[in-house]
């Protein structure tokens, strides 16, 4: 199959192109918006997919025509073994874009073995600069560790480096200039993101901080000019203050959705291909995988995915209703 001419759509002409991959449920930190209250369930270990089962679904993926794989977990770098698995991803043919989404605590160690699987692009988190307050929100003394990574990877010719923060009201707003401030000083693309009802984390999302208000705020560092997106972008809209080395990315899923432009499919870390990120809708590719399935039977139920994705989640800031898939075995 030529993939260079594979285009694959869905009933909304939306190019589907990008899977995002979570490899495991298990995480070293307890991020307040993430971690439910109560009792952490955790997938026993035959109900996450083998690498070998991934695999396959990524080359099934590749012959319909989708180029970028993006790796998350949970924490990916916790599970056994990525380095190799990373490496055949990155190998497999038709696939353009691998990135990687982490928490970076064990990213530094980490950082050379991605890079020699030809990957480059990296999505960290980090909710605060201030190390007590990391500490607040994560459950981790990890300030450190993470910044230090995020400055080796640099030194690494890693690009982009993404800094993910969950603006948090109440808890991080204090610091939204702060981060911002950073593209002054380095390349990073400081993404700012709207907290999202997913999996009833110990923090609720009532009042989120919405995209306009993260603007405003912004506002008083300059003007904030637009930047062009490029083919493999994902939802955040791109903007540069003048004369800043890097860039902020605002991703608003609940005040300004980017369904109509969504080309995105996410596989679960227990096998459910899901065509939309804030719906419990999926087709179980596992159940298939295991029972001796043929390439065709995954085609048609990854197709099945892909006509049954919505043309648009149903949460709105008016009115938020919530996925009870915890944002861990999902991958964001």
């Amino acid at each position: 199959m030529d993939h260079a001419e594979t285009v694959l759509s869905d009933k909304y002409n939306r190019n589907i192109n990008y899977l995002r991959i979570s490899i495991t449920d298990r995480c070293n930190l307890k991020c307040i918006y993430c971690r439910p209250g109560g009792k952490i369930l955790k997938l026993a270990h035959d109900d996450i997919l083998r690498y070998e089962e991934i695999l396959r679904v990524i080359r099934i993926c590749s012959d319909l025509g989708l180029q970028k794989i993006r790796i998350t977990g949970g924490e990916p770098l916790v599970r056994k073994g990525i380095g190799d698995f990373l490496n055949s991803v990155s190998r497999t043919p038709g696939i353009r874009d691998v990135s990687l989404t982490t928490n970076g605590i064990l990213l530094s160690d980490n950082l050379q073995k991605i890079k020699d699987c030809g990957i480059r692009r990296l999505n960290i988190s980090l909710d605060s600069l201030d190390r007590h307050k990391y500490f607040t929100i994560t459950g981790f003394d990890g300030f450190d560790r993470v910044w230090n990574s995020i400055l080796k990877a640099l030194d690494l010719d890693f690009h982009p480096i993404k800094i993910n923060v969950v603006a948090l009201r109440g808890i991080n707003e204090d610091e939204i200039l702060r981060f911002a401030e950073l593209t002054f000083s380095y390349p990073f693309h400081v993404r700012f993101i709207e907290q999202m009802p997913i999996g009833n984390p110990i923090l609720p999302s009532r009042n989120p901080i919405l995209s306009d208000e993260i603007k405003t705020r912004l506002t008083s560092l300059g003007k904030l000019e637009p930047v062009a997106g490029e083919r493999y972008d994902g939802p955040a809209r791109r903007y540069q203050f003048r004369g800043a080395k890097g860039e902020i990315g605002i991703i608003s899923p609940i005040s300004h959705h980017f369904c109509e432009t969504c080309n995105r499919l996410r596989l679960t870390a227990d096998g459910r291909l899901r065509p939309c990120l804030l719906s419990d809708h999926h087709e179980d590719l596992k159940t298939p995988l295991r029972s001796g399935c043929s390439d065709q039977d995954l085609v048609d139920l990854i197709l099945m995915a892909i006509r049954n994705k919505p043309s648009r989640h149903q949460l709105s800031s008016g009115h938020l209703s919530e996925v009870i898939t915890q944002m861990s075995s999902i991958g964001g």
